[in-house]
């Protein structure tokens, strides 16, 4: 698992990058030096969380989002996995239901 700096250096890389922004223009819409960009996304720098909210703001987002870990392909198949099973139970459950109404 990634630590929490190489967390935060792909997000805002990647936020930054679907909105089109470079360094530059995303560090003059947070009233930050575009140096400072630079070191959050090589994990170099950590920001406050004032220049934190800045930042997301300038990315139209959350800050908490900065931080959010994609989900594995483990993580996804055992979601499904669940999933499926819950939904079988309700349908046994329903059947069960239903079978012993009918008597």
């Amino acid at each position: 698992m990634a630590n929490l700096r190489d967390i935060l250096a792909n997000n805002l890389r990647e936020y930054r990058r679907k909105n089109g922004l470079s360094q530059a223009k995303l560090a003059e819409k947070a009233k930050i030096s575009t140096q400072y960009i630079a070191m959050i996304e090589l994990s170099k720098q950590f920001p406050t969380p004032e220049v934190l909210d800045r930042i997301a703001a300038a990315l139209n987002t959350e800050s908490y989002k900065l931080f959010a870990v994609p989900p594995s392909p483990e993580d996804a198949m055992e979601r499904l996995h669940n999933t499926l099973v819950g939904n079988l139970e309700q349908v046994v459950a329903k059947t069960i239901r239903e079978t012993l109404a009918a008597k």
